[in-house]
């Protein structure tokens, strides 16, 4: 009588598991992998293009005077030219002693570097990619983040003219393509046409794609251009405007005055960047908060859908293949949640396997970074650029601001990865610089606080010069951490050359391609002294980033397998492994200034080799001793 409970038990306990398992299975049936990343985008190594300042494929297409109005500084200077590729980066361009006594948008006058610099213009441009084809894939990459490609008068092209076209200085003929676009009526997609910039972004997508070399295009729907087409409507026409309602306007002009009463919001009070309107206006005053709401026009919405599936599927055949493979979008925290849900579900409807990347930057800046969970949870983007991971780490390695112990390291790691699932931890863009930070060897050359004070306007004493070989090798310990940990591993165009440069505009200089003699940087921009510094390509830095990625593309267990921290008695040692059921790689980093002995326990019995330098280390009852040099990084593999 006894056992009668126990079976009833049981049998119970049979029938909830299969009405579980029915359950499961009934949502198998009607689900997809939608709330998912893409499975490419923890393989991926990405490789960050800013295409003015990649290479200058094509001279016949360069700026000229004309194509960059509207932009800051709002006024372009007598004699204003192209910018000579290997000039000494700090030099004065001829024209800048034309700049006075113009003032800029905001009735400054233009006396420091950085606000000089935002005028200068290299010529890069898609042919110029197209030529370095093979250098990107000598490097191992296999995905492209295009910083914007939109038509755009300045450097950075988030001031877009337009966001359907390609820009016209980066394609074969600029005079064409600005009487086709023209002749377009923008909110009518069926009078939309194929620029020649744009048929030859087509091509480089072609290329990289025959190369098994994903694309991503980056975009902000949260602001415009003040050359933008609907814009210049509200402008003309004020509140006859059928765009009024595209932006955040507070007073149109009153035409019966002699004042101009017309009041608007730019992006983060930038004046070149009009807003566009949401549904709230999120309260920036304090912090950046996730906010829920929509894109206030259902025009602007519908005109930013039409566009993104022009990119995804440029053909219209509904197959994605020879489009590009997702979208990086910009300052994605100050747009609203409703508006990333339906962008989600209108780009996967169009490439299922699209990969979407937000920017979730700061909440406070200098000192508080955003969570980026709410973003993360299946209905909006598939990663974030991970900038927690590369603050704490380079607060690890770097001692910046302070010291931190590898314990702490591991603590915030785990922090980071606590509330977010695992598929989206592991498709991050784990990168450690970009068009908007601090070259990584500049940054590490330097201990202040993670982006604040990072050029000489800001503080003089920011070291500008070459970064010393010591910082070299600290650089090269945090490579052999990005290299193994989950998430997808980013270079910012120039890092892997040995390039260094403070904060925008100096992280923003032409790349150091190997057949071009630079010329010395000698100039400091506040006429103060500094060294001479030789300026070429680093070969043996780009060997090494070769090397690493060759180690992460031949172990699957690096962007696919999981990680134990590893308890190694030595607060200046970060230990951890990577594993599955098959394989382990374990990644030992000391960062402190003497050799540390560090017994390290490992899963299997057998060798493991040491892929940075060779050597074997044969594990006694699952532990390996081994002493790890100052400032070096072991890499082993069983």
């Amino acid at each position: 009588m006894k056992l009668i409970p126990c079976i009833l038990l049981s049998l119970l306990c049979l029938s909830s598991c299969k009405e579980k398992e029915n359950i499961k299975a009934s949502e198998a049936k009607t689900t997809t992998n939608y709330d998912l990343p893409p499975k490419w985008a923890q393989d991926v190594i990405w490789y960050e293009i800013a295409v003015e300042r990649f290479y200058n494929g094509d001279p016949s297409n360069d700026q000229t005077a004309a194509d960059i109005v509207d932009t800051y500084p709002g006024f372009v200077p007598e004699g204003w030219d192209t910018t000579p590729w290997t000039q000494d980066w700090y030099e004065d361009d001829a024209y800048f002693e034309n700049l006075h006594p113009h003032k800029d948008y905001y009735g400054n006058t233009l006396k420091d570097f950085g606000s000089k610099a935002q005028l200068r213009r290299y010529g890069g441009d898609l042919q110029g990619v197209l030529d370095k084809m093979d250098y990107i894939d000598s490097l191992g990459v296999t995905a492209i983040y295009f910083r914007p490609l939109n038509d755009a008068p300045s450097l950075h092209k988030y001031d877009a003219r337009n966001w359907r076209h390609i820009d016209r200085n980066f394609g074969p003929d600029p005079t064409k393509d600005k009487a086709t676009i023209e002749a377009e009526t923008p909110d009518d997609p069926s009078t939309w046409q194929w620029t020649e910039a744009d048929k030859l972004f087509l091509k480089v997508i072609y290329e990289f794609h025959k190369r098994d070399i994903r694309v991503i295009l980056d975009y902000s729907w949260n602001h415009t251009g003040k050359s933008f087409w609907a814009w210049q409507d509200v402008l003309k026409n004020q509140e006859n405007s059928k765009y009024k309602d595209w932006f955040w306007i507070d007073h149109f002009d009153n035409q019966a005055t002699e004042d101009n009463e017309f009041k608007y919001h730019g992006w983060a009070g930038v004046h070149e960047l009009p807003e566009i309107k949401e549904t709230q206006k999120q309260d920036l005053s304090k912090s950046v908060q996730k906010f829920e709401g929509d894109i206030y026009s259902k025009a602007v919405k519908q005109h930013i859908f039409n566009l993104t599936k022009r990119w995804l599927d440029p053909n219209g055949d509904g197959n994605p293949s020879d489009g590009i493979d997702g979208y990086r979008l910009d300052v994605a925290a100050e747009t609203p949640l409703g508006f990333w849900r339906d962008f989600r579900k209108h780009v996967r409807g169009i490439n299922p396997d699209a990969y979407l990347l937000g920017e979730i930057w700061w909440e406070e800046w200098p000192d508080k970074l955003l969570d980026p969970e709410p973003f993360l949870q299946g209905d909006i983007f598939d990663g974030v650029m991970n900038y927690r991971w590369y603050r704490t780490s380079r607060q690890f390695l770097n001692a910046a601001p302070t010291e931190i112990s590898a314990s702490n390291l591991i603590d915030s790691l785990h922090l980071f990865r606590s509330n977010i699932r695992e598929e989206n931890n592991y498709a991050m863009m784990n990168l450690n610089g970009g068009f908007d930070t601090p070259r990584v060897l500049t940054s590490f050359f330097n201990q202040n606080q993670y982006k604040y004070y990072c050029k000489v306007s800001e503080d003089p004493n920011y070291k500008i010069h070459k970064p010393d070989e010591s910082t070299h090798q600290r650089v090269r310990l945090l490579l052999a951490h990005q290299y193994t940990y989950i998430g997808a591993p980013h270079i910012w165009a120039g890092d892997e050359m040995g390039m260094w440069g403070a904060d925008d505009p100096s992280t923003r200089k032409p790349l150091l391609w190997p057949e071009f003699t630079f010329d010395d940087e000698k100039v400091h921009p506040l006429g103060m002294e500094k060294p001479i510094d030789k300026v070429a390509f680093n070969k043996d830095l780009f060997a090494y980033y070769q090397k690493l990625i060759h180690i992460r593309k031949g172990n699957p267990v690096l962007s696919r397998g999981d990680i134990e921290f590893l308890n190694v008695d030595s607060e200046k040692v970060l230990a951890y492994s990577r594993y599955d059921d098959e394989h382990e790689i374990i990644t030992i980093i000391n960062s402190g200034d003497i050799a540390v002995k560090v017994n390290v326990p490992t899963r299997f019995s057998g060798t493991y080799k040491n892929l940075l330098n060779p050597s074997d280390f044969n594990p006694n009852n699952k532990v390996i001793e081994l002493e790890i040099s100052a400032n070096t990084a072991i890499i082993l593999k069983f």
